[in-house]
């Protein structure tokens, strides 16, 4: 459905019908995902914070602040969000040996439980974007990369 249909607006310009055509279609898909994540009682920024620890298993224990620069959402208070998962039992945080101001972190083995769960929901994520050929994802990654350059 046109998105003049959708909120029943009317639009300055294809500038300005863009920016409200792509902040709601982020909202709906936004709105779907964290309806799911409550379920687990998760927030987006938890989920993040999980995926980002699974994702560099490897390197972990990291940092706070190797995790903020991965986070989707820029002002994120990683710190907060962390002894959230802590108290959650999904991550583990010591101090580090050489900075004790430093907070070293790493996903549980319950994290990495909960990420599996989530992985078929995951997978129905991806399905958001069947109506689209594989070309025109790729095409609308190159435009999302293009309008934040």
């Amino acid at each position: 459905m046109k998105i003049e249909e959708e909120i029943k607006g009317h639009f300055r310009n294809e500038y300005h019908k863009g920016i409200i055509n792509l902040f709601y279609t982020v909202n709906q898909l936004n709105y779907q995902f964290e309806k799911h994540l409550r379920k687990h009682g998760l927030t987006q920024q938890q989920y993040n914070i999980l995926r980002v620890l699974r994702g560099f298993r490897s390197e972990c224990p990291v940092s706070i602040g190797f995790l903020k620069e991965r986070m989707l959402e820029k002002n994120s208070d990683v710190s907060r969000l962390v002894d959230k998962l802590f108290r959650k039992g999904l991550v583990d945080r010591n101090e580090n040996r050489t900075n004790r101001r430093q907070k070293d972190v790493d996903i549980t083995k319950k994290g990495l439980e909960l990420l599996f769960e989530l992985k078929e929901y995951e997978k129905k994520i991806d399905r958001l974007l069947l109506n689209l050929t594989e070309d025109e994802v790729g095409q609308l990654n190159r435009l999302l990369d293009k309008i934040r350059d």
